[in-house]
């Protein structure tokens, strides 16, 4: 069988999903690449891979196919979805967002309408902190970049999404499944994704220390990343959890529009 073509996302928390596919036993079964959240979901939809690591806010929107059993998950505090404002979140009004995960960027809107009453208009940026606050009143971080902040020596108030969302609804917040363009080989990808995930669980301590410093994070940090923050076990009530994004979010809606009704 030819290798199948897998887009991964270039962020620390995949690395454990994807270790047996780089190091390990699933190495010579797939074709891997490498992209943000964001054009990695653009590549499934192009046609550019059998299946990628999708924002779950594309994998409705594309009507894709996932293949169970593991994808990016938190219960709680994720530390790497972060929200930091330089005014009373109340009064946020402009949202500074590098908009690489669409997942992300729902998710912040709900936490601000649920939670604090406003609907701030995003605006595009480059992921650098002092530039956003520079333009907007805020600014939403993700994945390395927000894990590089340093919690203790910041002077803005900063929420962690992951924390909000838990507090909200009291469910797990699944961000990414692996999914692709139906009919999927789901028997063979199964095993691909999970066995490549099962190699990276039982090397958790290596794979953190050979990421920390390509990562700039500390070495504690990495690990604790990948061993308690994220979950990487899609269960059901991660699934319920979903179920609960998807409605908020109004994503369903979204999928159902018509084709240039700019449901996007």
């Amino acid at each position: 069988m030819a290798p199948f073509d897998v887009c991964a996302v270039n962020y620390l928390n995949t690395v454990p999903l994807i270790w047996g596919m780089l190091k390990g036993p699933q190495k010579d079964l797939v074709r891997l690449r490498f992209e943000i959240p964001a054009v990695c979901a653009d590549v499934i939809e192009n046609g550019g891979a059998h299946i990628g690591l999708v924002p779950v806010a594309e994998v409705v929107r594309q009507q894709l196919e996932t293949v169970p059993g593991c994808g990016i998950a938190c219960i709680g505090a994720v530390r790497s979805i972060l929200l930091v404002s330089r005014v009373p979140l109340r009064k946020v009004r402009t949202l500074a967002a590098d908009l690489s995960s669409r997942t992300s960027v729902q998710l912040a809107r709900i936490i601000l309408r649920e939670r604090y009453g406003v609907e701030p208009r995003f605006e595009r940026h480059r992921p650098v902190l002092d530039d956003m606050l520079a333009s907007c009143d805020a600014a939403l971080l993700i994945g390395d970049a927000a894990l590089r902040l340093n919690l203790d020596t910041l002077s803005y108030e900063c929420i962690d999404l992951g924390a909000e969302w838990f507090q909200l609804t009291q469910l797990p917040m699944v961000f990414a499944q692996w999914a692709g363009k139906p009919p999927l080989q789901n028997a063979a990808l199964e095993h691909i994704v999970n066995g490549s995930y099962a190699f990276g669980k039982a090397h958790l301590s290596e794979l953190a220390e050979a990421e920390f410093q390509k990562r700039q994070v500390t070495r504690a940090l990495a690990y604790e990343y990948v061993t308690r923050y994220i979950q990487y076990e899609l269960d059901t009530q991660m699934l319920k959890g979903l179920d609960a994004f998807i409605s908020l979010a109004g994503l369903e809606a979204e999928a159902a529009a018509p084709a240039g009704s700019g449901g996007r």
